[in-house]
Formats: structure tokens, C-alpha cells, sequence
């Protein structure tokens, strides 16, 4: 560890986790490091566990508010759930534990643009910022940071934070170091433009400054990140795939794309991983992704020579590709770059590259609304994430997702969405197995038409008889049967099946 911890003051306040726990007391506010699965504290959370199941033995109340990057993992959110320490958590999350105890009503749950998030929690929205629990990858000679897997809102979390917790974590590759852009934004009101004008610019350090004053104890860790697999990619995703790439290529044909100008961004998950693998037999070369996080994909388009620069928060990847990071991270940061949260989902900075957004979601409506976080209106699946702003502030903002769900009794095309997170003036293109609908320059009736065509052949009829029924009703502008909308989500509930 002498050579992860360089500065003799640090190292000096190196201690076990179940120490270091002590300095999280009943009622503070925790910021944790970790973006879907990575760079993510390996033992601090188990340790606080521990912490508050004593606690609650011994009949005293013990628990935390939690902010982290967005998902982290089950030794993470998990253990942290079931242990019943959590009385808050924002801004995403999407462990079975916690979402578990959020539906349940035992836990209090703020979903959250993620590129709001640093900015609420600085600026004391929540009150005061207790604690920062970091993981990094080393510890320089002047005690600054070198970020792990991911970066997340560690920057805003050690700056706001009264206290600071390090963990080192030696099983990320130290040559990790130069990857990461760190750059702060200015507090109010002293706001300035972002200088970024293409996803490649490096615009800060490789290393985060921090107060070493506030830092309380420093964690040695020896343990992976929640690396897991991706699904092989069956016909569904790959037809799902073919379709997104036919849309491209009406894009360029349109002459609004070229084959060597196209900047991505993907949602995290197996169908847009699907996508980027049919990008490795395509047309399109000299691929840019200005994105939240680099998943296996995109690795693959680096190495083939068809994607020059991917820049994100952070990596979600599969135990294969993450060993293959580590051992050649000297090589990937000369093509990737992990930038504090706030940079990379920026609206400013997304508006100004002209990317074309890509994220997954649970259902769309006839009209195009979105609904990407709760199943029937009502339970919590993950969270919105960083999809509101990429689709608000994209070039052009798409959605994917398979046109059925458990065998066919779910259909991700309704009539009206149970839940809305993306309304129909941001949502442009909606992509399933069945086809795309460009939903671009349509009014309300003529968007249901397109909608209607990509839904799996077992609704149509259904989606057709509602469209014809509100309809009937006289001539409006968005044509609805309120006392009938819902007849999807109802059937399910009390059928198990959304089929009449």
C-alpha cells in the first residue's frame, strides 16, 4: 500500500473499516462514491451495517441518509437495506433489498435527475453534508485523490462534507492514473461555461484536491467491483439493434448524420450493449460517445478501431472486460476519459456536442410519453437516472426496449403510461423489435398510428379499439377514454396478464 498511499499523513490514519464506522453517527448525511456498480466503498458499507444492527439490539436507533453517483451493488445498497440503516436514499438506485424496502414503505426515496444531484446536495437541500465515503485508487504525495472506476459526485461530496473517509482500493489498476478529467464547477453565482466543445477535451486534472484536514480514516481494500455479466444477445436485441441502425442510416440518407459524426450516448443494460455491438458491422467509424458510463460495448468499438474517444462518469462492465480494463488501463486512457457527474450529464455540454441519446425504458404510451421508473404507476423499479438529461437536451433522443415483457403478458406499448418521466415534446424516436416510430414533427393522432405499428402484433388490435373508442368521443386533440386508459395495467393486476 505504500506505493496507492504516498503521503506519510494519510497514511497515518490508516485503520480497519469497523474503526473507521465510528465516525458515521445515528442521523448523518452520507455522500458515498459508486455509479452503476463501480468505484463504489467495498467495506465501509458492510461495516455500518454491522454498526447499526448492534445499534438496534441494543435498542437505540441508528440510521443514515444516503446520496451516492447512482447504483452500487449488494454489498453496498444491499447489506446497507437489509440491515435497516437507511432512512433516506437518493439520487438511483437498483438493488432488489433496497427497492424492496423503498415499495415497502421502510425507507424514504428521492429519484432524481442525476445531473441535479451534486448541485442539491452542495447547496445543502438536504442540510448538511456529514460524511464523504470515497473510493480511490491511490492517494498522491499531496493527498489529493486519484479517482478509481468511476468519479461520479465525489467531487461535490468531499467538498461539501465535515468529514472525509478514503478507501484505497488495491484491486483497481493504479495506472488508472490520467484517465480521469476532473473539473469543478464554480459555486453561485459565479457559474461559467463548461469548455468542453467535443466529447475528447480534457479541460482539468487527473487527481481530486481535498481539504486533508477533514480526513478522518483511510480504508485499505482488496475487492472488485460488482462486475456483472451481460446476457448474450438473443434475437429480440438484435433485431431491436438492426432497427436502431436502419434509423441511423435514414439519417444520413436525410442528410442530418454522416458516417463519421456520430456522438452516442447509451443507458446502461443488455439491449443497449446489443446496439453498440451491431455499430461493429456498420458503416459508422470515427464513433464518439459523450455518455454516463462505458459498458462492454463500447470497449469492443475501441478496440476495432471504430469508436476514437468515450467519455463518461464511470464503467459498468462485465467480469471479463473489467479484468481486461485493469490490465491495459494504460492503453484505454488514451481513448476514455471518466469526468465528475455534473460535466458529464450537463445539459450545456449535451446540447452543444449534438449526441444521440439512447435509453432504455419500462413503457411509452400511444402518444409518446415514457415512463422509465415505476411498474404500473406505482412501484419503484430503478430510478430515472441520467435518461432526462440526455432526452431533453440530446440532438436527437431516442428509446428502446423489446415490445413485450414476462412471455407477452406485459406489453411495453400501452395506451396510456401509468407513469410518466419523459413527456411526448422529448421524446423523438421509439425503437422495439417490431420496428422504429419517428415521432418527430407529428401531431398526438398521427404519433399513435407509428406507435401502433412497433407494438407486438398481440396488442395492435387492442391499441387500435382504444385509439377507436376515444375517438369516438369527438374530435380532440390528444384522444383519450380516461374511463378506460388503464384497462392495460388493471388486467394485469387482477389477471396477470395485460391480453384480453
Amino acid at each position: 500500500m505504500n506505493e496507492r498511499i504516498k503521503n506519510a499523513a494519510l497514511r497515518a490514519k490508516i485503520m480497519s473499516a469497523a474503526d473507521a464506522a465510528q465516525f458515521v453517527n445515528h442521523g448523518d448525511k452520507v455522500g458515498m462514491s459508486g455509479f452503476t456498480g463501480s468505484a463504489y466503498p467495498k467495506a465501509l458499507p458492510t461495516a455500518i451495517a454491522e454498526r447499526a444492527r448492534a445499534e438496534h439490539q441494543a435498542g437505540r436507533e441508528y440510521t443514515i441518509d444516503l446520496f451516492t453517483g447512482a447504483s452500487t451493488a449488494p454489498d453496498c445498497d444491499g447489506v446497507l437495506a437489509e440491515a435497516d440503516a437507511l432512512r433516506f436514499r437518493a439520487p438511483y438506485q437498483s438493488d432488489p433489498t433496497m427497492r424492496a424496502a423503498i415499495n415497502a414503505g421502510r425507507m424514504s426515496y428521492a429519484d432524481m435527475h442525476l445531473s441535479h444531484s451534486a448541485q442539491q446536495v452542495e447547496e445543502g437541500f438536504f442540510g448538511a453534508l456529514d460524511v464523504a465515503i470515497v473510493e480511490a485508487s491511490q492517494i498522491d504525495a499531496d493527498g489529493n485523490l486519484v479517482p478509481s472506476s468511476g468519479v461520479g459526485n465525489n467531487v461535490e461530496y468531499l467538498n461539501a462534507a465535515s468529514r472525509i473517509i478514503v478507501e484505497v482500493n488495491s484491486w483497481q489498476s493504479i495506472e488508472l492514473d490520467g484517465m480521469a478529467d476532473i473539473w469543478q464547477m464554480p459555486a453561485l453565482p459565479n457559474r461559467v461555461a463548461i469548455p468542453i466543445n467535443n466529447p475528447g477535451d480534457r479541460i482539468g486534472t487527473t487527481y481530486i484536491p481535498i481539504d486533508a484536514a477533514k480526513v478522518v480514516a483511510v480504508v485499505e481494500t482488496d475487492a472488485p467491483d460488482r462486475n456483472a455479466p451481460f446476457k448474450p444477445i438473443d434475437d429480440v436485441s438484435r433485431q431491436i439493434a438492426g432497427n436502431f441502425l436502419d434509423f441511423l442510416e435514414g439519417e444520413v440518407r436525410a442528410g442530418r448524420l454522416t458516417y463519421d459524426g456520430y456522438i452516442m450516448q447509451s443507458g446502461v443494460g443488455n439491449v443497449p450493449n446489443a446496439v453498440m455491438a451491431g455499430l461493429l458491422d456498420s458503416k459508422f467509424e470515427q464513433i464518439q460517445a459523450y455518455t454516463e458510463v462505458i459498458q462492454d460495448g463500447m470497449v469492443d468499438l475501441i478496440d476495432a478501431g471504430k469508436m476514437t474517444v468515450a467519455s463518461a462518469t464511470s464503467f459498468s462492465l462485465s467480469p471479463e472486460y473489467a479484468n481486461k480494463m485493469n490490465a491495459e488501463a494504460a492503453r484505454y486512457r488514451e481513448h476514455i476519459i471518466t469526468r465528475p457527474l455534473q460535466v458529464s450529464n450537463h445539459p450545456e455540454v449535451i446540447r452543444r456536442v449534438g449526441l444521440i441519446a439512447t435509453n432504455g425504458m419500462i413503457e411509452a404510451d400511444l402518444y409518446g410519453h415514457v415512463n422509465s421508473t415505476c411498474v404500473a404507476g406505482s412501484r419503484i423499479m430503478n430510478g430515472i437516472g441520467g435518461s432526462g438529461d440526455f432526452t431533453r437536451n440530446g440532438y436527437i433522443s431516442s428509446f428502446i426496449s423489446p415490445s413485450v415483457a414476462k412471455d407477452g403478458a406485459i406489453s411495453a406499448i400501452v395506451p396510456f403510461a401509468s407513469h410518466i418521466d419523459h413527456t411526448e415534446h422529448d421524446v423523438m424516436v421509439v425503437i422495439t423489435e417490431h420496428g422504429y416510430a419517428d415521432l418527430r414533427g407529428l401531431a398526438p393522432t398521427e404519433r399513435a398510428e407509428r406507435m401502433i405499428a412497433i407494438a407486438h402484433p398481440d396488442y395492435r388490435p387492442l391499441l387500435e379499439e382504444y385509439v377507436a373508442r376515444a375517438t369516438s368521443k369527438g374530435a380532440a386533440h390528444t384522444p383519450h377514454d380516461l374511463s378506460v386508459a388503464f384497462d392495460f395495467h388493471n388486467r394485469l393486476a387482477t389477471t396477470g396478464t395485460m391480453q384480453a
